[in-house]
């Protein structure tokens, strides 16, 4: 069974792939932007797989 808080970051998890994927097609991506917000990512998998 899944908690709400497993939920919440499922949906922080994808949101985070939607902004990544977003910055990445821009043509001129900022790279800081996509290293902090893969990194965002990693944490919130790491998470995850606590929960």
């Amino acid at each position: 069974m899944q908690t709400a808080h497993f939920e919440a970051l499922e949906a922080k998890h994808a949101v985070l792939e939607r902004k990544i994927s977003a910055e990445s097609q821009r043509p001129l991506p900022d790279s800081a932007m996509l290293a902090a917000l893969k990194k965002q990512k990693l944490r919130v998998k790491e998470e995850m797989t606590i929960v």
